[in-house]
């Protein structure tokens, strides 16, 4: 009997320290490692900062029964997110069938203020097993707005229009509405477009980007130079500076008229006239190839000498002489004679007014006709008057 009662006091401590061993371990069952094996390809991957990784994990279960297992990330850094998924839900333990394996998707975001380097972490299942990751991150992080261009710098002449690409990147963890300015000087048009629109804000998505079109216009008057056309996104909270700069390589501009600023002639029915015209470069920069040509109206004929002017220096000027055929069929008054010089990069035109007077030979014609008249009446007075 002593003996039976020494077995069941030994029984009972024995009864109490695993109930009390199962109280420490919240009544959950005591697993062992092996048991179940975590798998994915992809253990070490290099991402940058605002990315969101997405691994691909086998859950399988090495025992002869169906295991739960509680699925649970350690050492995750500070400022990231994780989110484990299968069959399109959120869960934290997955169920798996002896021998056989289950997937889950396990959802890894790294901030945008994250600093460059390598960063390491585990998933587990309890006690049952492991499995470590690393991700490499590429760029320092920033959280912040970022207005970038690959090119900032366009070269043309007075009369171009510079045309600018520039990407707005939302480096924040919010959405943003940005109000786009440009500080340029007076006279200088900006235009923005995004979308194939003119906008004067955008709307940009956390982690996004949007690439934007930056239209400038020079003013009439501006000189040879390189000028800064600075350019901002922004709004209460962020903003992003960018300067672009756009180089003026001359000015064009050309001017036809004559000598003596007279756009006026006369002539004389099928017969020509030949008048001087002045060609001037008005532009700071140097023309070439200027072609001379002519509306004249219908049998008219307009010639010039020379056709083409090869090279006008800037600020200088050349004369041209142009020769007017008025058509014989020309009645007495007023024509109008249109001209035009003109290079790829200007053109002028001026417009003459050309006086034509009767032919001659139909003045001579006329007094003949006269003379026969009178003539005439001469004869017959002195043939009949004498009767």
């Amino acid at each position: 009997m002593k003996i039976a009662g020494k077995s069941i006091k030994s029984l009972s401590l024995l009864l109490l320290m695993m109930l009390g061993a199962s109280l420490l371990t919240g009544g959950r069952p005591v697993f062992a490692a092996g048991e179940v094996t975590l798998y994915t390809p992809y253990t070490s991957i290099s991402a940058p900062p605002g990315e969101t990784i997405n691994y691909p994990v086998e859950v399988k279960n090495n025992t002869g029964g169906v295991v739960t297992a509680p699925l649970q990330l350690n050492n995750l850094p500070d400022g990231w997110t994780a989110k484990l998924s299968g069959g399109g839900w959120q869960l934290k333990e997955v169920s798996v069938k002896p021998g056989e394996a289950e997937s889950v998707t396990l959802e890894v975001t790294v901030p945008l203020k994250v600093n460059k380097g390598s960063y390491s972490f585990q998933l587990s299942a309890v006690s049952m097993g492991s499995l470590p990751l690393t991700v490499d991150i590429t760029e320092q992080g920033t959280y912040q707005t970022e207005l970038t261009t690959d090119q900032a710098n366009l070269e043309g002449h007075a009369d171009s229009t510079f045309t600018y690409t520039v990407n707005l990147q939302n480096r924040t963890a919010s959405k943003q509405n940005y109000a786009l300015q440009a500080d340029a000087q007076a006279g200088w048009d900006v235009k923005f477009t995004s979308g194939g629109n003119q906008v004067s804000s955008v709307e940009i998505e956390p982690g996004a980007n949007q690439s934007i079109t930056v239209d400038v216009k020079p003013p009439a008057e501006v000189t040879e130079g390189t000028f800064k056309i600075p350019i901002r996104a922004s709004n209460q909270s962020t903003s992003s500076e960018l300067t672009l700069e756009a180089v003026i390589t001359g000015s064009y501009g050309l001017e036809l008229t004559t000598p003596t600023g007279l756009l006026s002639t006369s002539v004389i029915a099928g017969g020509s006239k030949t008048v001087e015209l002045q060609v001037k470069n008005t532009g700071t920069a140097d023309l070439s190839d200027i072609n001379l040509s002519s509306e004249a109206p219908v049998d008219w004929e307009v010639t010039f000498n020379p056709k083409t002017i090869e090279n006008l220096p800037a600020g200088q000027s050349t004369t041209v002489e142009a020769k007017l055929t008025a058509s014989d069929k020309a009645i007495a008054g007023d024509y109008v004679t249109n001209m035009k010089a003109s290079a790829a990069e200007a053109s002028s035109d001026a417009q003459f007014r050309v006086s034509v007077k009767g032919s001659m030979l139909w003045g001579w014609i006329g007094v003949l006709i006269i003379l026969a008249i009178i003539g005439g009446i001469y004869y017959l007075i002195r043939k009949y008057g004498r009767r």
